[in-house]
């Protein structure tokens, strides 16, 4: 630890610490405090449970304070650790004595040497804390700092005694001197101060107390802002990171847990200057192929002026630097370069201290020459007219300047040469409308401002083939035969650049439906179908496969093969049963057709195989019917088939036999009723005619002429089921033996006795518009149903079950409406009939669900009563429609004595009832509606209208009577539904209103008017009625003003004198005489700027 650590932000560790923004901020509940280890060094900490971890340096370590605190760090003999603030992060640092500093004279003596070095005791080190006073940093790893820093080297633990004597605050004055700064240099300086000190009765007293203290440092006085640096007891500190020729003031404060805080005076002390800081890199301000010019700015002198800068390069080499320019001036410009060359320059400055570290290097270029040649262009993708190529920057051209390109080509074969086929500046391109199958050559170029570089390696790609096109239509070769043909073609006239290397050759027949199929595939132009149908038509077509793809397919070629004659037939064979006298045979069409259709069939019969052969039967049909034969002997038949070609072989023999005779008719059957719906049905063996009876045959109906087989068996008996109660049925038996069926015999007729009705098959719920009567939904389903049969008896009526088991008995009716239902429930309904014998199966359930209930009715308060109208409100909602509400309110009032109309219909929340009558009273109701129907009507609610006031009368006429008397007249008004008019009088002078008249009349004459006066008299009408409360009067509005101007009444010639006083007097004006004067101002002051701003906007343009 005998080497100083490096400044604060100099230490790389610092940044790599993970600190969150509360911890960097500064938080006051929880700080971020890094203690620094140096190289060498081994930090221990104790954690809660006891054991202890040591982290080797170099390592910033991050312990989070609770509180804000600096925890106490326990340090070797010879060294002191110092608190750093920075940005908001304190920093602990453990440095060495310095060798010039002497602890003062009053320190506490040092420790003996058999107590345990730098432990002091301390609640935290104790075993088995009960609280972490420093919990560790989120993601840091590290351990909560009960720790003490220890050199690598072995050492014995320090430890010193606290004073158990100061458990409280001491309240006597505390002070410390001035600090002492030393060791000035021009970024560093010493602080040194004594131990604080107690003034008691003129005396000087030390205390025993440990203090911690705090260094304070400013750059502007006494009102500054001060950095504070922390130190543990210690009293010396190193101050680093200090600005060259600054002014500093200082001051240290001491605290302990015990007494309070101490500050001593600032004492300012100023740092040396030293050489420059290091300078900006230098810019480039001009450049060409053979110069630059340089130019930079200088730097902090650090207080003492920039005398020289040195400029050095590497001159274009990329060796060590050389000097380039010394001298005071700030550019410089470097002359004989070398074109498109690197160049590297840093810059230093010189002061009269000495010379500043150098600035970052420039790295720059001197204007370009001729690019060098690019690579070869690639070929990214090829198209048959199209090829898509890419090419790269040439090497070593900077990426500011700038190119363009041009790709030349050259076909192969043409005698044009190189031609260009793309100019510009990217680095790909698309070349179009080339030659399919084609090889072309291909280099490029690139530019810059300097000219044209040389061409690059010459490539050379192709386009490739197109698909080629369709072979000549195939030909017949030679002779067309029944089961073979050989065809042959000519290759395509465009091959598509590419030689022919496969050619399928399809075969198909001419019928609709065909498929092609590949008859065969290879180099060869022709080829012999085999396995061919005679007399059939076939289609040919090929196709040619090249490199560039397949081929449309050819004309197509149709070859009809000759035909020949059929094959054999198949044998005959009888077509149903043999009979007695008579055999129908048939057979079927031969295999073969021989490529013709088959015109005729020849039957050929004989009795035995000696016997000579007859023809029987020639015709078109495979199918003939031989008569006049004996029953139950053997016939040898043949036959032949014949085509457009001849007639084709005779079949294989077929030896027939004729059948015995059929049975007689059966008597007619026995019928016992065993139920409603079951019958017994038997009947007797017939005569059999020579073969016994193998089946009998059952037909049933209800109809005799339209009966249906329900049994074929050989038994002699037979219960049919499944019959309809009360209904007619006949019956009927056919024998049939090996012969044939015989005849049916006799009908037989019975009736099934009556049974309960069957089941309801259609059951249905009856919609709101399919109900006549009006019925409330929420409580009631109507349902409607078919009768269904009654089996012979008389429907009563019908069991309705729904709910839970509830059972409803209605007559003999197709539609029932279930009332007293629960509203918006879902109901299973079925149904059954019942008659004199019991009842029927139940319907299939369906399911049926009540509407909920409707709403109430609203509340209905008049909002505004008016003389002719009435406001309405009702309910809470809105006055205007909401487009969700599905409510709607129907608002009804009453014409005639019970009889109500509807005035209003729809969402809204209120209406206004208009051309009412005055002072009558109107009834009204509501009624609410949703989904579920309409609601019952609310109460009657009765409003009043209110009286009308009296008309606005006409101005009142004024006539002067007398000096000092006027009479003041107005029209008279009808009394209103016999309520009496009063009018009202009021007299105007300047401001002043005065009421002068009230009553019944007419007129008024007013007196003691002063002459020469102006007087503005209006009148309105009163109507006074009683309304139970007393006598009330509702005014009309008033009249418009009459102006009047009294006037001296002289008997006598008029004064010559009085002429020009009359003369002069101005009339005033009245309101609207003075508000029509100001509209006319206005307007003249409107149309003038108007005037103004279009003159200004015509000068303008």
């Amino acid at each position: 630890m005998a080497e100083q650590p490096p400044p604060l932000e100099a230490t790389p560790a610092l940044n790599e610490v993970p600190l969150l923004p509360h911890m960097v901020n500064g938080d006051n509940t929880q700080q971020v405090i890094l203690v620094q280890v140096n190289p060498g060094e081994t930090f221990t900490i104790r954690t809660e449970d006891g054991h202890i971890q040591c982290i080797p340096g170099p390592a910033h370590v991050p312990m989070m304070s609770p509180n804000g605190s600096v925890p106490p760090i326990y340090v070797p003999p010879g060294y002191v650790s110092q608190v750093v603030e920075e940005n908001g992060v304190r920093k602990v640092v453990v440095l060495p004595h310095s060798t010039e500093y002497h602890p003062p004279m009053h320190s506490p003596p040092p420790p003996p040497p058999h107590v345990t070095h730098y432990m002091h005791p301390h609640p935290a080190m104790l075993p088995h804390p009960p609280h972490a006073v420093y919990p560790p940093v989120p993601g840091s790893g590290e351990m909560p700092p009960q720790f003490v820093h220890q050199h690598t080297a072995p050492q014995h633990l320090y430890q010193e005694q606290d004073s158990d004597t100061e458990s409280r605050k001491s309240q006597e004055p505390l002070s410390i001197n001035k600090p002492t700064v030393s060791e000035i240099q021009a970024r560093s300086a010493v602080v040194a101060w004594d131990p604080p000190f107690v003034v008691q009765n003129g005396e000087t007293h030390l205390t025993s107390t440990q203090f911690r203290y705090e260094v304070a440092i400013s750059k502007g006085g006494r009102n500054g802002k001060f950095k504070s640096f922390y130190v543990e007891e210690e009293m010396t500190f190193i101050l680093n990171d200090l600005r060259p020729a600054t002014d500093y003031h200082v001051r240290v404060i001491a605290s302990s847990s015990t007494t309070k805080e101490a500050i001593s005076e600032l004492v300012s002390f100023t740092t040396n200057s030293c050489e420059p800081d290091p300078p900006a890199a230098p810019k480039v301000i001009n450049r060409t192929k053979n110069s630059l010019n340089l130019q930079w700015k200088s730097s902090n002198d650090n207080g003492s002026k920039i005398t020289n800068y040195l400029l050095e390069w590497d001159e274009g080499k990329n060796n060590a630097f050389k000097e380039c320019y010394y001298g005071h001036l700030k550019q410089h410009k470097v002359t004989k370069l070398t074109p498109s060359t690197k160049f590297r320059f840093r810059l230093a400055a010189r002061n009269d201290i000495g010379i500043s570290e150098f600035s970052e290097t420039l790295v720059c270029y001197t204007l370009g020459i001729v690019p060098p040649p690019p690579l070869p262009p690639q070929l990214k993708e090829a198209g048959v007219t199209w090829l898509s190529l890419e090419w790269s920057p040439p090497a070593g051209v900077s990426t500011d300047d700038s190119l363009t390109y041009v790709l030349e080509m050259e076909e192969d074969g043409s005698n044009y040469g190189f031609q260009a086929g793309y100019n510009g500046d990217e680095l790909s391109c698309t070349l179009e409308d080339l030659t399919r199958s084609t090889s072309y050559k291909f280099r490029v170029f690139a530019h810059n401002t300097e000219g044209k570089s040389g061409p690059s390696e010459v490539v050379e790609f192709s386009t490739i083939p197109d698909k080629p096109g369709p072979p000549s239509k195939p030909a017949v070769k030679g002779r067309i035969h029944s089961h073979n043909v050989k065809v042959t073609w000519d290759p395509p006239k465009d091959n598509g650049g590419s030689d022919i290397s496969v050619y399928v050759l399809e075969i198909s027949e001419a019928s609709a439906g065909s498929k092609w199929e590949v008859a065969c595939s290879g180099s060869m132009r022709e080829h012999v179908c085999n396995q061919l149908n005679p007399g059939t038509s076939y289609r040919l077509r090929v196709f040619c496969i090249g490199r560039g793809g397949q081929s449309q397919a050819s004309d197509i070629l149709i070859v009809q093969t000759p035909a020949v004659p059929p094959g054999p037939c198949n044998s005959p064979y009888l077509a149903g049963r043999p009979k007695t006298k008579e055999l129908s045979l048939i057979w079927d069409p031969p295999a073969m057709d021989g490529g013709s259709e088959i015109t005729e069939y020849i039957m050929e019969i004989a009795d035995g195989d000696r016997d000579e052969r007859r023809q029987i039967y020639r015709g078109e049909a495979p199918e003939c019917t031989v008569n006049g034969l004996i029953p139950g002997r053997t016939y040898c038949f043949w036959t032949q088939a014949a085509n457009r070609a001849g007639l084709g072989p005779s079949s294989e023999k077929a030896e027939i036999s004729t059948a015995p005779g059929p049975p007689e008719p059966c008597r007619a059957p026995v019928l016992t009723c065993k139920t409603a719906t079951c019958v017994v049905v038997t009947w007797e063996i017939p005569a059999c005619n020579g073969a016994d009876v193998t089946e009998y045959k059952l037909e049933w109906g209800q109809v005799e002429g339209f009966m249906h087989i329900i049994y074929s068996g050989p038994l002699l008996t037979y219960e049919v089921r499944g019959l309809t109660p009360a209904t007619t049925y006949y019956c009927r038996v056919q024998a049939t033996n090996i012969a044939g069926a015989g005849l049916f015999g006799e009908t037989s007729m019975v009736t099934t006795p009556a049974s309960v009705p069957a089941a309801v098959t259609v059951l249905h719920l009856l919609e709101e518009d399919q109900v006549e009567a009006q019925l409330p939904l929420s409580k009631c389903l109507a349902l409607q149903w078919e009768e269904p049969n009654c089996h012979g008896a008389e429907i009563l009526g019908y069991n309705i079950e729904y709910g839970e088991r509830q059972v409803s008995t209605v007559n003999r009716v197709t539609s029932h409406v279930l009332e007293n239902l629960q509203p918006d429930t879902l109901y299973r309904i079925r149904i059954q009939a019942f008659n004199n014998l019991g009842t029927g199966p139940f319907s299939p359930h369906i399911k049926a669900k009540t509407k909920p209930l409707p709403p109430q009715p609203p509340q209905m308060e008049c909002a505004v009563f008016s003389y002719q109208s009435l406001k309405l409100k009702w309910g809470d909602g809105p006055g205007r429609a909401v487009v969700t509400s599905s409510t709607h309110f129907n608002l009804e009032m009453e014409v005639k004595a019970g009889r109500f109309v509807t005035i209003y219909s729809g969402p809204c929340h209120t209406y206004k009832v208009q051309r009412l009558n005055e002072s009558t009273k109107y009834y009204f109701r509501i009624q609410a509606c949703n989904d579920a129907g309409n609601g019952e009507f609310s109460k009657v609610y009765a409003f009043t209208t209110t009286k009308s006031p009296p008309p606005a009368l006409k101005a009142p006429k004024v006539q002067q009577v007398g000096d000092n008397a006027c009479e003041v007249t107005w029209e008279t008004l009808q009394p209103m539904k016999r309520d009496a008019i009063v009018y009202i009088l009021q007299l105007a002078c300047g401001r002043e209103v005065d009421q002068v008249y009230k009553g019944p009349e007419t007129s008024f004459r007013v007196t003691n008017i002063q002459t020469n006066c102006e007087y503005r008299f209006r009148v309105c009408a009163g109507r006074q009625y009683n309304d139970g409360t007393g006598s009330q009067e509702l005014c009309g509005p008033y009249s418009p003003n009459t102006v009047f101007s009294s006037q001296k009444q002289a008997s006598a010639a008029p004064n010559p004198d009085a002429g020009p006083d009359l003369t002069k007097r101005k009339k005033a004006l009245s309101d609207e005489q003075f508000a029509f004067l100001l509209l006319v101002i206005f307007a003249i002051v409107a149309i003038s700027f108007a005037v103004l701003i279009q003159y200004f906007v015509i000068v303008s343009e």
